[in-house]
């Protein structure tokens, strides 16, 4: 698929395919929150020896929890 093309599609958002990673408005690293839960309701997050929960509620709100 042509590049233009493909960001009409995208709504001009750079994808991985494009070989350029998503950033965030601040600079860092942008990560969809489906893609991080690959339909899952909950994840784990080992940060600096601690195991955080990132969770999904009812109503669609994420919590990250200790």
């Amino acid at each position: 698929m042509q590049q233009e093309q493909k960001h009409r599609l995208t709504g001009g958002k750079r994808t991985p395919e494009d070989g350029v990673e998503p950033v965030s408005s601040q600079g860092g690293r942008l990560l969809s929150s489906r893609d991080l839960l690959e339909g899952r309701r909950q994840l784990q997050i080992e940060h600096q020896g601690a195991v955080y929960t990132l969770r999904v509620t009812s109503k669609g709100k994420l919590i990250l929890t200790k």
